[in-house]
């Protein structure tokens, strides 16, 4: 197989090397090249999973072809006994294979309910926060194709929209650091392969069997459709579409947002008029959604019926003052003020 064009004038360390020359490795990587295509420093998380060292890996080459400096992270979430001996271990394994990972470390007291969705908002902070520390844009992440429809599923359950259903995207962001998510048209069968190939290791995470958690439940469905006959390729092409439809409503948003909306850097608030409040319903509730989030600097959207209502109470006049997403949102005249809570 040649090579040549991954080495362009860095050459790829014989250790990288040797795995892609197999073939599979080999596919992925091209797979992962395409996504990608960013040319700046960048960060990835790593959790030690299949996935995540997988990424490791194809982020590693990645870097060296593109002459670019990479960051890895592991989470510490202290939420097992044993996570901080993994962590140390999966460090370890990655300096092994010339990877050099930091740990980050959530401290102080962990919840009791809702486990799952704090960690995960916990690991994104530390991953930001380490990243506008390092004066890095983007920060990869290791959902695949598999993940994409799993969060399908969920957000279908939970009764959610447009949005919500395909919210998995290859690129958000958040503090001004894009999340990428190079590996969702990659299956997570290939992905485990190619971790078992270079690491011939990952760490299993008791959690995943653990059915108390809505997406381990999801998961086990999708298992039971498969032998059912359910058809993959056209459930991602479902949700492609639904993209599609996606992105012409987002782009309507961002009219609404340009045209109707006035932003003061020197107050930090965000002033609507009142043509922001006459455009079709879903453009007008995105926008404040994402009005809401730039102004608190926020990584998640507030919730849907209290922003109905908000909308609701402004088209009849009603609604003079009310806080939201560490916002306080009030109605001067024909205007609607966004000011950040202190």
């Amino acid at each position: 197989m040649n090579l040549k064009n991954l080495s362009v004038k860095n050459k790829i360390p014989k250790f990288f090397k040797s795995h892609l020359n197999n073939k599979k490795v080999y596919q992925v990587y091209k797979k992962f090249e395409k996504t990608l295509d960013i040319n700046d420093n960048f960060a990835v998380a790593v959790s030690g999973g299949p996935d995540s060292l997988a990424l490791s890996f194809l982020a590693k080459i990645y870097s060296i072809k593109k002459k670019v400096d990479v960051k890895f992270f592991i989470v510490d979430h202290k939420l097992r006994a044993e996570s901080t001996s993994e962590a140390k271990f999966v460090r370890k394994i990655l300096k092994r294979h010339l990877i050099n990972a930091e740990i980050l470390t959530w401290k102080g007291k962990k919840p009791f309910k809702n486990i799952q969705s704090l960690a995960r908002k916990k690991r994104y902070e530390l991953l930001i926060n380490k990243c506008v520390k390092y004066k890095i844009n983007s920060i990869l992440l290791g959902h695949h194709q598999d993940d994409l429809l799993e969060n399908f599923i969920i957000r279908m359950l939970r009764g959610s929209g447009l949005k919500g259903l395909i919210s998995l995207s290859k690129k958000t962001k958040s503090d001004n650091v894009n999340l990428l998510r190079p590996l969702l048209n990659i299956k997570k069968k290939d992905l485990l392969s190619l971790s078992k190939y270079v690491f011939n290791f990952y760490v299993k995470d008791p959690s995943n069997e653990n059915t108390k958690y809505q997406r381990i439940k999801v998961r086990k469905l999708i298992k039971g459709l498969e032998k059912e006959g359910l058809d993959k390729k056209k459930f991602l092409k479902t949700i492609k579409n639904l993209k599609g439809s996606n992105d012409v409503v987002d782009f309507y948003v961002q009219k609404n947002l340009k045209k109707n909306t006035f932003f003061s850097p020197v107050k930090g608030n965000l002033i609507m008029n009142n043509y922001f409040f006459e455009q079709p319903y879903e453009v007008t509730f995105r926008a404040l959604s994402d009005s809401i989030k730039l102004v608190g600097k926020k990584y998640y959207s507030v919730r849907g019926k209290k922003l109905d209502k908000i909308i609701s109470d402004i088209k009849k006049n009603r609604l003079f003052r009310a806080t939201l997403g560490g916002c306080i949102i009030e109605k001067v005249n024909q205007t609607v003020i966004i000011s950040k809570e202190y």
